[in-house]
């Protein structure tokens, strides 16, 4: 015969464990939170430049509001102008070559970088005038060269010349913003062009024959970079990591479907399309944060003292500014810096 109370202390445990599945299911629902709030980030990009491959695909496919992001792109022709517009306050982040970063870290201005998104030895390089009788490296000497000042095409231009045995006053520079270099070579104001595509195939297009280009392969690797001012980084770290983890996926998105997202490069032409898909196994996506960086970064802070392109004359620590803490949190067996 049962006891009289056992149906009451099957009930009471019965209750207990109810009870506790109970604060076990809103533990865990605590611990994972609500998702966070969506936030909005302006993204100063050059939107036609194939280094933006991942904040484009992050965009169009997705990526960022799948993280909780409301994304604008303001459009730019260059990392210095998109450096320019964070500076100012018109975007929150932007994308860069290295050498922006370089000239902010001589000037003191308190941006890091948060990751580098793409690679390339591609890119960048000259185009001259056949008919301005170029048709070699060693030609140039005394022409005239457009080029857009303090920035990478600035810096590859140095490079080369020096591969010829010449250096900046053996020809004449002339400083255009990239979007003006076409211009200036087709009215024969400049004899020759030094900067990055898709600018340069634009030139080759309508110059057609009389173009002549120098590749920039073994003078000058693009490392483009996501970056924001310090004080945005300290404030927002969570945020970092989400857009990181869009960026990510937009990197995947670049390597994996080249055709699909050299679409989303409006500028260019069907010619220029092909030309860039056949170079395509050549660049590289990825988020990364290598110790190469501030090895280039160095180099060329001592270029920029050298020519007097800065008023400073003591090469910085450049880790200063870069910011690990976003990669460590997504992906950290890509930061190879040694801090």
């Amino acid at each position: 015969m049962k006891h009289p109370g056992s149906k009451t202390m099957l009930l009471l445990s019965l209750v207990i464990v109810l009870v506790a599945g109970i604060g076990l299911w809103l533990g865990l629902r605590s611990a994972g939170g609500p998702p966070p709030a969506v936030e909005s980030i302006t993204i100063a990009t050059n939107t036609d430049y194939v280094g933006a491959c991942p904040v484009m695909a992050a965009q169009s496919q997705g990526y960022f509001a799948s993280h909780q992001l409301s994304v604008q792109l303001r459009p730019y022709s260059s990392g210095k102008q998109a450096l320019d517009a964070v500076l100012s306050e018109k975007a929150d982040m932007a994308t860069v070559a290295d050498i922006p970063v370089m000239f902010a870290a001589l000037n003191g201005v308190p941006v890091q970088v948060i990751s580098t998104i793409f690679r390339t030895g591609q890119d960048h390089g000259l185009v001259a005038r056949r008919d301005h009788g170029i048709n070699q490296g060693s030609d140039l000497k005394g022409k005239r060269i457009g080029v857009t000042l303090s920035t990478s095409g600035h810096f590859a231009l140095e490079v080369f010349l020096n591969r010829q045995r010449l250096d900046t006053r053996d020809v004449q520079l002339r400083n255009y913003p990239p979007d003006g270099l076409l211009q200036a070579l087709v009215n024969g104001e400049v004899d020759a062009v030094s900067g990055w595509d898709p600018f340069l195939t634009l030139i080759q297009e309508r110059l057609g024959a009389a173009a002549l280009r120098f590749p920039g392969k073994d003078i000058y690797e693009s490392i483009y970079n996501m970056v924001a001012p310090t004080p945005y980084l300290q404030q927002h770290p969570q945020t970092v990591i989400r857009l990181l983890q869009a960026l990510e996926q937009g990197a995947q998105f670049c390597r994996t479907k080249p055709a699909a997202a050299a679409d989303l490069l409006p500028r260019l032409t069907p010619e220029g399309k092909a030309a860039l898909l056949a170079e395509w196994p050549s660049h590289h996506f990825g988020l990364e944060l290598d110790q190469s960086l501030l090895l280039v970064l160095e180099d060329q802070s001592r270029w920029a003292i050298k020519g007097r392109l800065s008023p400073v004359n003591t090469v910085p620590n450049f880790l200063d500014y870069i910011y690990v803490d976003g990669m460590k949190a997504v992906s950290p067996a890509e930061v190879t810096i040694i801090n």
